[in-house]
């Protein structure tokens, strides 16, 4: 019985082809577009699985209270807290300081630059670093021993060659010894790292890191299997107030499973992050996998009468329901299994684009048993959703009405039928809408007034002998008449950097609970940037003259009470000489904290190069290239435009929209499938009708709008129903930002009129062909 249904499923469909084929594109498109979101689903809730105690190891940040704020900080604890932990709070079995860092590797004539951490020995065993050379136990057993990733000792030493023992330069001035080499990390880690070193050799001479009022490290613990993670938590909290007598620093425990998905905090409390991207990408997974059943839906039932006589027959000769009712369920499958084998060729083909749109490495893996049985869950899934309804309505023909002709194909099918369209041009529509305004967001913020100008400028990492050498790098790079200036900075301009609390100034009141950032730079730092002095004078040439005066931003101004900043002092040593207008880092959607500059470049991290308008690119960059390796030959040339790092900021928003983007036009192509489908054979049931009204003087136009009349109400309706749908979502997810657009109203007229135009192609295209076929073989037909 089965197999005979199977066989009479695959001859109806090979008989309907034409309608087959638009089943198969419509599904193809909606198995490919859910396939796709899923991989990039199973990478983001798969970050650091592959560490075997994701389930024991916490991180620590701290919430610390400004102004009667609560704000959360990474890379925010004291040197002392790890072992205070480990040793004072039942339950924690392992604790860690860890300082991330750039090394340049050096092994003859082989320079490689790569970013790791100094750590504590806890450390390796909390990651359950897979060693390949060398073992856990010893690794650290040496102040000077450091453990490299796999791919850091292949590009050092070849592909065979054994590096244990073997010795490092680093950065051009200090010797390691390899003590061991692990297993490369995944892609999808948190905190990935190249090379470990013992933490200890870091801290040497550094006794300020003794003190808990330096808030440097990253702090890592494990907590036992039997411990209890609230009683943990709370201890962790109590530490820091009960050892500096200040409750306004708080540590506390971060799960290992929360370090990806759920990074957001506000008023020191978790809001999510990237679990909110996962839960909508695989909600949009569903709604368009729903649109391809959709159009099955629609095709299968408007083509009943074409079936009925069949199912009469069928049930004459002594099919029953279920017998029928099994085969359409088996065209349905079969369709959607073809689908999903035509997607297969498909994703072989836009994986690789889709990993160029997300940035990531995704791989199809197709004889991974997830992914197998996953995407015949697709199948079985499609194939049920989109052929449930059709069989059970086409299955329920009474064979006499059927085969007296007296059966009215329209009532309740005809009116689902016309709401499912509705439905798949709301969600088209919802997503032309979202993607109108999340481009929108995306340009108000990157049009926002930074206070800086972002255009030409080049970071450049300080390494080597750049800050000895800075005064003859800055003469060689400006004689060359293609640089405009060039500053020193310790932080990132777009970035938070140093910053402290519980300073003092003139004019200020209540001033040691608000938090400041601290730059060190030179002179000529604001000119290079495009920083704007408002009041005051910029810093002298020579640092010594300007080593205990400082230049503060318009809101620390503000903050000095009322009258000009200029003459009064901070801290009673440090007077200020200039303001600088406000400028932006760090939280681009909100306000940047006060800052303080002082002359004092011995610190600085950061080297910005202001090329001359004008000059090309690719000329500038040689032009730096040279004095660079002139005057600081060991190291490598590197750099970044501060422009593509500020577009970076915005990379979540901009996955967003381009998602958005590719979602609408997938949905709209799907809708226009089955509106295709639908139109066609509106336009075959009415032939004769047509050719009547030829007959009788009609034009095709007036033809035309005949036929289109019901769709264009369609469209209409779904467009009354997506307007206040985008509206709210879209006004939900803007609330998240504190800088952001107001919701214009065209954008919703553009939307609709997208929706119309498109659906008026579509519709038209049937209709002008049926209009034009000659009334003498319509009305002859009969």
């Amino acid at each position: 019985m089965f197999k005979n249904n199977l066989k009479i499923a695959w001859r109806n469909l090979w008989k309907n082809k034409g309608y087959s084929m638009l089943n198969i594109f419509g599904l193809t498109i909606g198995i490919t577009c859910a396939a796709m979101i899923l991989l990039w689903v199973e990478d983001e809730v798969g970050y650091d699985k592959n560490f075997a105690k994701q389930d024991v190891v916490y991180y620590i940040p701290t919430n610390q209270q400004y102004d009667g704020e609560w704000r959360t900080f990474f890379e925010a604890t004291p040197g002392p807290l790890a072992e205070v932990l480990k040793q004072e709070v039942p339950g924690i079995i392992g604790a860690a300081r860890t300082k991330g860092e750039d090394f340049l590797f050096r092994v003859n004539e082989i320079s490689v630059n790569k970013y790791g951490r100094f750590a504590d020995p806890d450390f390796l065993s909390m990651f359950s670093l897979n060693f390949v050379e060398g073992n856990l136990e010893t690794a650290f057993n040496e102040v000077d021993a450091i453990i490299i990733s796999q791919e850091t000792a292949k590009q050092l030493f070849g592909e065979n060659s054994s590096a244990i023992g073997k010795v490092v330069k680093i950065n051009n001035d200090t010797n390691y010894t390899i003590s061991g080499v692990y297993e490369d990390l995944p892609k999808n880690v948190t905190y990935g790292f190249d090379w470990v070193a013992p933490f200890e050799r870091f801290a040497k001479g550094k006794d300020w890191m003794k003190e808990y009022g330096a808030n440097f490290s990253d702090t890592f613990v494990e907590l036992s299997p039997e411990a209890n993670f609230d009683v943990v938590n709370q201890k962790v909290k109590q530490i820091l107030p009960e050892k500096t007598e200040d409750d306004e620093t708080v540590a506390f425990l971060f799960s290992m499973k929360d370090w990806h998905l759920r990074s957001t905090f506000e008023g020191g409390k978790n809001v999510g992050g990237q679990i909110t991207y996962v839960r909508l990408f695989s909600l949009i997974a569903i709604i368009i996998l729903l649109i391809a059943c959709i159009n099955f839906m629609n095709l299968a039932t408007a083509r009943s009468e074409k079936r009925a006589n069949e199912v009469g027959v069928r049930k004459v000769l002594g099919s029953g329901r279920k017998g029928l009712i099994s085969q359409f369920m088996a065209e349905a499958i079969i369709t959607a299994t073809i689908s999903t084998f035509v997607s297969i060729l498909l994703l072989k083909l836009l994986v690789p684009q889709f990993n160029i749109l997300i940035d990531k490495q995704l791989e199809l893996r197709l004889l991974d048993p997830v992914h197998l049985l996953t995407l015949a869950g697709i199948t079985l899934v499609c194939g049920i959703v989109a052929g449930w309804y059709p069989a059970f309505y086409l299955s329920s023909f009474m064979p006499v009405e059927v085969l007296k002709g007296t059966r009215i194909t329209k009532g309740s099918a005809a009116f689902i039928r016309k709401g499912l369209v509705a439905a798949q041009f709301v969600v088209s529509i919802v997503f032309i809408i979202s993607t109108i305004i999340v481009y929108q967001q995306i340009q108000h913020v990157k049009a926002r007034d930074l206070g800086y100008d972002k255009e030409n400028l080049v970071k450049i990492p300080v390494t080597g002998d750049m800050i000895k050498n800075f005064v003859p790098i800055e003469e060689e790079m400006k004689a060359s008449g293609k640089i405009e200036s060039i500053g020193l900075n310790n932080s990132d301009i777009l970035s938070g950097g140093n910053n402290t609390s519980g300073l003092k100034w003139q004019g200020g009141v209540d001033t040691e609970n608000v938090l400041v950032s601290v730059r060190n730079i030179t002179s000529d730092f604001f000119n290079t940037a495009g920083m704007e002095i408002i009041e005051g004078r910029e810093f002298s040439k020579n640092p010594a003259q300007d080593s205990t005066n400082i230049i503060v931003t318009e809101s620390f101004a503000k903050l000095m009470g009322s009258g000009s900043a200029i003459g009064k002092t901070v801290e009673e040593d440090y007077p200020v000489i200039g303001v600088v207008k406000d400028y932006l880092y760090d939280d681009m959607y909100g306000t940047s904290d006060p800052v303080i500059f002082f002359n004092d470049p011995s610190e600085a991290r950061f080297m910005y190069v202001k090329a001359k308008s004008g000059i090309a690119t690719a000329t500038a960059l040689a032009t730096m290239e040279a004095s660079l390796k002139k005057f600081n030959p060991a190291f490598p040339f590197e750099y970044e435009f501060v422009d593509d790092a500020y577009d970076a900021k915005f990379k979540s928003e901009k996955l967003i929209g381009s998602l958005s983007q590719i979602f609408a036009l997938l949905a709209i192509f799907i809708s226009c499938l089955g509106l295709f489908g639908l139109s066609a054979f509106t336009a075959d049931q009415r032939r004769k009708e047509i050719g009547v009204r030829k007959v009788l003087g009609s034009s095709v136009t007036g033809i035309v709008g005949l036929l289109s009349k019901d769709f264009m109400r369609l469209v209409l309706m779904a467009i009354i129903i997506a307007v206040p749908v985008a509206w709210f979502l879209m006004q939900n997810w803007l609330e998240g930002y504190s800088y952001r657009i107001s919701i214009n109203a065209w954008a919703f007229a553009i939307a609709g009129a997208i929706a119309i135009i498109i659906a008026l192609v579509t519709i038209s295209f049937q209709a002008i062909n049926a209009a034009r076929v000659n009334p003498v073989k319509s009305l002859r037909s009969e």
